[in-house]
């Protein structure tokens, strides 16, 4: 966004007519929003698998985390498409994104927990179709303790996310 300047050489308005700027920041409050709130909702379904994992588990809860599973990869996917929509359609504009480093972090923090989700979503595919197979299979304690320790990693690292989101949105400081 361009910007006129006044006879000392300050800002005084965009160049864009006015009529523009409330549709350009509705959609740039509409695209934060629902970021904000995918990335709650990521959040808390890593939770639940997370606490989920802690307890008995039967094929009840085998079902519950496969579907929980699915919510988090529809989410995730989501979450990364209106990131993207933010990037290109939000206020700030792409050059603000695409030159800050901690957007870079924030990105490759993001790509490293959806790497690490892939194997859970693996054996909790693994486990229901065992499941189908055996109506009495109960998954070993060490693949359980093996997917808590990988869940609970993603979310250290979505704190890594969260900080690298204030710290881009405030340019690091820098």
């Amino acid at each position: 966004m361009t910007y006129r300047t006044g006879p000392d050489g300050k800002a005084l308005l965009p160049s864009k007519p006015p009529c523009s700027m409330p549709a350009t920041m509705l959609t740039d409050l509409f695209l934060a929003a629902f970021h904000h709130l995918l990335f709650f909702g990521l959040v808390s379904m890593l939770v639940t698998q997370s606490v989920m994992l802690r307890g008995r588990i039967d094929g009840a809860v085998l079902a519950r985390l496969g579907s929980i599973d699915r919510g988090y990869g529809i989410t995730a996917g989501l979450l990364l498409a209106v990131g993207l929509l933010r990037v290109f359609y939000g206020i700030k504009g792409y050059d603000f994104y695409l030159h800050n480093p901690w957007f870079h972090a924030k990105i490759g923090a993001f790509l490293l927990v959806g790497v690490l989700s892939i194997w859970p979503t693996v054996r909790f595919l693994r486990w229901r179709k065992s499941l189908k197979a055996d109506p009495a299979f109960i998954p070993s304690t060490a693949e359980v303790c093996g997917l808590q320790r990988i869940i609970r990693f993603e979310l250290a690292l979505v704190a890594v996310i969260f900080v690298c989101a204030a710290a881009m949105a405030r340019h690091g400081g820098f």
